[in-house]
């Protein structure tokens, strides 16, 4: 047990890593339990056999190589199977035909399977049941959980892996947030365990974000839709996330440190599996990556959450479930000084701050969703689920910042090579803020699944109430040289000190409102599936509608608005019998997007209740050619998608804070096509290169079409997993991504059709390097290691090529020359980080 300990103090960072100081006394406790853990991945299938009269059949052998059970007098069972290999089951009885099915299930799930059983018919053949080839004809992408702990990234998590996808697009490392086919960060749905969650509404940069609500450690399933996605789904214009935690079939721990933090998660189930149980603690600290950045500061971040899923099955039919989280993100900033150098190599410039007062930020965010799955029968399952979300948000902030432009030493072979000469004075900015949100929303929704034989019906009601209560105060002073200049929308222009101004002194931005919110919303949906043929080929067919009611009550302006629409959605998918393995699909709709309180709230700050909903008409066609390469499979995924906007409520976008006009006085499009082959490029390791082409633009005032502020026109990534091939112990993991340009390089107060400067491309390259000390092929009996199911060591390097990506540009005004100075705001530099992963 003492080698064990000193083990661990070696992996942490002792002086630098508080976290692992916290968690010792866990740790100690896990060492104590681990020689009882058991080794086995499992999978597991529940289900009820009944016979053709829908009776249930008592005492059904279900038998596999080594493992069996029977079925209860209600006819179901619950067997536990091998996870990620091919198992045949065989079900049997004495008065009944053999049913023989083959499973390749992943670690954790749990799969529904319910056959019938007949006396006098041919039975069912051999079947393989994949769990991710039934999301191929949805146009619906699956990704391994696994792969989420591997790949390097300074967000690392679900959103890291989706930036690598085509169609998906980010220029922050430091956000989670990420745009879809030319949507903003407020168009993506997220789902997790069926249930939608919500981000905090105040965040304005990505490094006060921390923790995303999905907790790696605790992920079962991951698929995400790009586009043309099922009625079954809510009302957002972009993308589906569909995240599923664990359901555990035995106990185990995990965790994983790093110099940005580290993560916890402990996870059991009773010996009947009746029932099972997930916990997850994360803590997030991201001074390693903002101490990297040219503003020098005093860093105080605390991101941390706690998150859990149990699970209990009362009956045979009868089961329920509650998913809670609780996070608390304080972020306390105070800059100190900044130089950004800039301009040419004939003229190169230098941007030089100085900096008082600071910033303090608090995100409190409380959430918990119960829910109850009857099965009614062999055809009809019901489920109940109701959820709340509180988050209690204060942002907080004073600072003056001093500015001067300076003349930078160019001199190659100088001693003083890159210092600041000579420094002009220009002016300075004063920011203060005082915004306080406190947001609770509130669910309850009915939904129930409908088979017979190869159709599927599903449908729901929903309702949710929110409560919005928000104060917004923030203004912004700004001064050229001594002289305040005066907001772009002032008629009374600033000619000082060539003239003397006698009008009133205005800040440059201020923006103060008081708003008292709430939001009824009743949502329904229905939707119909089926599986068939159409000569030699299989086919597959959805249809579905939805409609969405909501109510605006403002308070402020004692207004009720209220307003309906209705969304039909359809998809196609044909599988040829040809030799080559090929999967055609067609999907289209209207989509709508009902406003939230964000998208209510124009550029003064105030509550514009009659704002409609955005709308969308979706067209996608795709293909997936699935083929063999070096006796290795791969598959080739083609999109080509187009979109029609109505009613389009324009935004301006400033890091990642989003600012609405609350006007549907725009239309827009967006078209494009998506490629991604992935594959074993090594074996055992699946790998993917992506490009995206895209092209999105809007009409604002019938005044011309222009790029949306997500126009993001060419994207590759590539996400590579190798080893070393003398020591394959060790593993290398690439993350790739290249953007181009977004068009956000202008002030935000510019007119969007005078002004259409873009960014430089996004570009960026993270590696991890992990050696692996315990795997599932590398095993012990002995020693310190036998303790281990999985053990890895590594380091990562964040940003390679060291490349300077710039997020927004700080424009600032030299009153003498009469000319604006564009100053690029860059992102991390090349960061070194330190990382273990392990599970008991």
């Amino acid at each position: 047990m003492l080698e064990i300990v000193l083990f661990l103090k070696q992996l942490s960072i002792v002086n630098k890593f508080i976290l692992l100081k916290k968690l010792k006394l866990t740790s100690c406790l896990i060492l104590i339990l681990a020689p009882i853990l058991l080794l086995a991945q499992n999978a597991t299938i529940n289900g009820v056999i009944l016979d053709q009269y829908n009776q249930p059949i008592e005492a059904v052998n279900i038998k596999g190589e080594n493992f069996g059970t029977q079925t209860n007098s209600n006819g179901f069972f619950s067997l536990k199977i091998p996870a990620n290999t091919d198992v045949t089951i065989i079900f049997s009885h004495v008065s009944h035909k053999n049913i023989e099915a083959t499973f390749n299930l992943k670690k954790g799930e749990i799969l529904e399977f319910n056959p019938v059983m007949k006396v006098d018919a041919v039975q069912i053949s051999t079947v393989v049941i994949n769990s991710k080839k039934r999301k191929d004809v949805e146009g619906i992408v699956t990704i391994e959980p696994k792969v989420l702990l591997k790949i390097p990234g300074a967000q690392a998590g679900v959103e890291n892996l989706l930036k690598t996808l085509p169609g998906v697009s980010s220029n922050n490392e430091l956000s989670t947030q990420y745009s879809v086919r030319g949507g903003n960060y407020d168009e993506n749905l997220v789902y997790v365990n069926g249930i939608e969650v919500y981000r905090p509404f105040l965040i304005r940069s990505g490094q006060q974000e921390g923790l995303s609500f999905v907790n790696s450690d605790l992920v079962s399933n991951i698929e995400f839709s790009a586009g043309g996605f099922q009625a079954k789904y809510g009302d957002k214009l972009s993308s589906v996330l569909d995240i599923t935690y664990k359901k555990p079939t035995d106990f185990g721990v995990s965790a994983n440190l790093s110099l940005l933090g580290g993560s916890l998660a402990v996870e059991t189930a009773s010996t009947d599996n009746k029932f099972s149980g997930i916990i997850g603690l994360r803590y997030r600290d991201n001074s390693l990556l903002v101490d990297a950045k040219e503003t020098e500061t005093n860093f105080n971040p605390t991101f941390a959450d706690l998150q859990s899923y149990f699970s209990y099955r009362v009956s045979d039919k009868l089961e329920l479930s509650f998913l809670g989280n609780a996070s608390l993100n304080k972020y306390d900033y105070i800059p100190l000084t900044r130089q950004t150098n800039f301009g040419t190599l004939d003229n190169p410039l230098a941007l030089i701050v100085q900096y008082q007062g600071q910033e303090k930020d608090n995100y409190k965010t409380l959430f918990g969703a119960l829910s109850a799955a009857y099965k009614v029968n062999q055809d009809l399952d019901l489920a109940l689920v109701t959820s709340t979300y509180h988050t209690t948000e204060e942002e907080y902030f004073d600072i003056l910042a001093q500015y001067a432009l300076g003349e930078v030493n160019g001199n190659i072979g100088d001693e003083n090579f890159g210092e600041v000469e000579f420094a002009e004075g220009i002016g300075s900015q004063l920011n203060h803020g005082r915004n306080d949100l406190d947001a609770l929303i509130s669910t309850i929704e009915a939904k129930g699944l409908y088979t017979k034989n190869e159709h599927e019906v599903r449908f729901s009601v929903k309702y949710t109430n929110e409560d919005i209560r928000d104060r917004l105060v923030e203004w912004e002073v700004i001064d050229s040289a001594g002289f305040s200049i005066n907001p772009p929308s002032s008629d009374a222009f600033n000619e000082q000190p060539y003239q003397p101004y006698e009008g009133p002194l205005e800040a440059f931005q201020n923006v103060r409102a008081r708003n008292n919110t709430t939001i009824n919303r009743l949502q329904a949906y229905v939707q119909w599936s089926k599986r068939s043929t159409l000569g030699e080929h299989d086919v597959w067919y959805n249809a579905g509608i939805r409609s969405h009611s909501w109510t605006v009550n403002d308070q402020a302006t004692s207004t009720s608005v209220s307003q309906s629409v209705f969304s039909p959605r359809a998809q196609f998918a044909i599988k040829p019998n040809w030799d080559k393995d090929m999967l055609f699909r067609i999907s289209s709709g209207l989509y709508y997007q009902p406003p939230f309180y964000r998208e209510l709230r124009d550029r003064n700050g105030n509550v514009q209740a009659n704002v409609k909903a955005q709308k969308s008409f979706h067209l996608v066609i795709g293909n997936d050619y699935s083929f063999s390469l070096w006796d290795r499979p791969f598959k080739l995924t083609s999109e080509a998608y187009y979109k029609k906007l109505t009613d389009v409520n324009p935004y301006t976008l400033e890091n990642v804070r989003i600012r609405y006009r609350a006007n549907n006085n725009a239309e827009a499009f967006a078209y494009g096509l998506d490629l991604r082959l992935n594959g074993e490029f090594v074996p055992g390791t699946e790998s993917w290169f992506s490009f995206g082409y895209l092209k999105t633009e809007e009409n604002i005032n019938n005044r011309g079409y222009i790029a949306r502020p997500t126009d993001q026109r060419l994207k590759f990534a590539a996400l590579f997993q190798d080893y070393v091939p003398n020591i394959p112990s060790m593993k290398m993991y690439l993350n790739l991504v290249y953007n181009t340009g977004l068009p956000g390089g202008s002030p935000s107060y510019a007119d969007p059709y005078v002004y259409q400067n873009r960014l430089p491309d996004y570009k960026r390259a993270d590696v991890g390097l992990q050696f692996v000390l315990v795997d599932k092929n590398k095993q012990f009996n002995s020693g310190w290691k036998k303790h281990f199911k999985d053990l890895s060591l590594g380091f990562e390097i964040f940003n390679v090529f060291n490349v300077q990506n710039s997020i927004t540009n700080t424009w600032v005004r030299d009153v003498y020359s009469k000319r604006q100075y564009a100053i690029p705001n860059y992102l991390t530099p090349r960061v070194f980080n330190i990382r273990t992963t392990m599970r008991f």
